[in-house]
């Protein structure tokens, strides 16, 4: 189920002349949604590593009404479908939209743009960074803050020294999830963005457009770029467990 798949992608691909895959691979429109693609979900998921540290936090040391319905909620883009998702973004940031109709006057455009496409992208893969630090979170002694309280150390400092530290593997294992996850959505940015080339088409909406076309062997060399692209991807993140495990007990 997961190997056979993909290895008839590669030997697909490798049916094609070296030129032609590089011709293909490297066509400015191409080029253009890599850009669009790979870019926007860096910093989709740097935002995402800074949100979602604020997030698990507040949910695992504070007490406020409604916690629990909040912590649930950060898991609905889970389970909810894409599509809805990308139809809910639209309306909300749309010239019309609750949020679109105070940005317009600004002169921010959210919907059929790249912006909206980064819209999209941070309310699918924030959970990854909200549940992956969590867990380590709440399993942090406190008493290593009350000791490092004593010995004279401020807040910023405690949590610069002695908190983040163990933290980190978790969010950049957050981070890599959320740009893995990021990369390849699909169904709620094909609504959200234009799909202009040049301006906000992604890839995986690039692959779709090749196969509407009848180009296979375009649709799958960019499939592959893509597949390498996540391969990269989940190494990193076996390099940040394995760097993690430093802080186990």
């Amino acid at each position: 189920m997961l190997f056979l798949p993909t290895a008839a992608m590669i030997l697909k691909a490798s049916t094609l002349a070296p030129a032609d895959i590089w011709r293909i691979a490297t066509d400015p429109v191409a080029l253009s949604t890599y850009n669009v693609t790979f870019v926007t979900a860096l910093i989709a998921s740097g935002i995402n590593g800074v949100a979602g540290l604020v997030v698990a936090w507040v949910l695992v040391r504070y007490t406020f009404p409604f916690k629990r319905i909040i912590d649930a909620a950060v898991d609905l883009p889970f389970a909810l479908p894409t599509a809805v998702a990308g139809l809910t973004i639209a309306s909300v940031y749309s010239s019309n939209g609750w949020i679109g109709s105070l940005l317009a006057p600004l002169g921010i455009t959210v919907s059929f743009s790249r912006l909206g496409v980064g819209v999209a992208m941070i309310f699918i893969s924030l959970p990854f960074v909200v549940r992956t630090v969590q867990p380590v979170l709440q399993d942090l002694e406190p008493e290593l803050e009350e000791a490092a309280w004593c010995l004279g150390a401020s807040r910023w400092q405690t949590f610069w020294r002695v908190v983040l530290p163990p933290l980190l593997p978790a969010v950049l294992t957050g981070i890599a999830l959320g740009f893995a996850r990021a990369v390849g959505e699909y169904g709620s940015v094909v609504i959200v963005a234009s799909n202009i080339p040049f301006k906000d088409l992604i890839a995986p909406v690039l692959v779709f457009q090749r196969l509407e076309q009848y180009d296979y062997a375009g649709a799958t060399v960019i499939g592959t770029v893509l597949l390498v692209a996540s391969l990269v991807v989940l190494l990193i993140i076996n390099i940040l467990q394995a760097w993690g495990r430093r802080y186990d007990v």
